[in-house]
């Protein structure tokens, strides 16, 4: 059963009653994981609710989901009398605090984290340690993305927030799961969807300061006769920005290209970072996928847990 706990800026604890209705999702990055949950409202909650800034949601004693307190809504009808809280992962403390503009002549993991993430109290675990020289922070950008940006460039990796709310420097891993899904599973929906559309054959940098561009190709969209091509336009490159401008944005287009929807009738199946091994003899299915994102819920159909399934 889930249960959850709301923690005020003042240290006070207050335990919701019992859940009617909830629903957590976790995504492994941007959007950040996700929480809403709906119970029977009381008076004494009066006090608590405007104080809440952060909660905690266990599964059988077990940490599922811990973070920031967005929202609550109380309702009144034939229903009876509800709140509903709203509430995001700890990332969301970068997500929404903007940095300073800055350049770093040489950064290294250590300045990125005192600048971007010590100064709103995160735990952090580091897995790897990249060095790079010349990063700039833009000016608007949130601390997540001058967090993420450096670990992209330097490191080939996004950071994540565990469920207990601790930032990992290192690339996504989930809980080592390898979940079975196959003919016998009782599967309560699964839908595969494959999309061409917007994925980059080719990324042409064109640098006008010194009069040179160089062309970098997506070989396995190209040879399975896919042509988009974008041009992009940097003021001032090396070939080394240039490589890697032209690689991130093939990446970033190539996310969405293949996705499986799956829906299981029991709640946390998985979680971002675990994989799914689909053998599905019906529908011609025999791989194993990595779970990009997992959204479990209780409402009047039950438990429930639906996967987002792709390749990374």
């Amino acid at each position: 059963m889930l249960t959850v706990q709301l923690h005020t800026y003042a240290g006070e604890s207050c335990a919701l009653p019992t859940l009617l209705g909830w629903e957590l999702e976790y995504t492994g990055g941007v959007p950040c994981d996700g929480m809403s949950v709906t119970c029977p409202y009381d008076g004494g909650m009066a006090a608590v609710l405007p104080k809440a800034t952060r909660f905690t949601a266990l599964w059988d004693d077990e940490v599922v989901l811990r973070g920031v307190v967005d929202a609550y809504e109380v309702s009144m009808s034939q229903g009876g009398l509800l709140v509903t809280v709203e509430g995001r992962g700890m990332a969301a403390l970068l997500l929404d605090n903007e940095s300073e503009a800055l350049a770093y002549g040489r950064a290294t993991l250590p300045e990125i984290l005192k600048n971007h993430v010590s100064p709103y109290g995160l735990a952090y675990e580091i897995r790897q340690w990249p060095v790079g020289d010349g990063y700039t922070v833009a000016s608007g950008s949130s601390q997540w993305k001058a967090l993420q940006g450096f670990t992209r460039r330097y490191g080939g990796f996004d950071p994540y927030f565990t469920k207990e709310g601790k930032l990992v420097v290192g690339p996504l891993w989930g809980t080592g799961k390898l979940l079975q899904i196959d003919d016998s599973t009782p599967l309560l929906s699964l839908t595969k969807r494959e999309d061409r559309y917007g994925v980059i054959s080719e990324v042409l940098i064109q640098d006008k300061s010194q009069g040179v561009s160089q062309s970098v190709v997506n070989r396995a969209f190209a040879a399975a006769g896919g042509q988009r091509r974008h041009v992009l336009y940097m003021p001032k490159s090396t070939p080394d920005s240039r490589r890697y401008t032209g690689e991130y944005q093939i990446a970033e287009s190539a996310l969405e290209q293949l996705e499986i929807q799956a829906e299981l009738p029991w709640a946390f199946a998985a979680v971002p970072g675990d994989r799914v091994s689909l053998q599905l003899s019906r529908l011609g299915l025999s791989a194993v996928y990595e779970v990009v994102e997992a959204r479990s819920c209780m409402d009047s159909g039950g438990e429930r847990t639906e996967l987002t399934l792709s390749v990374r």
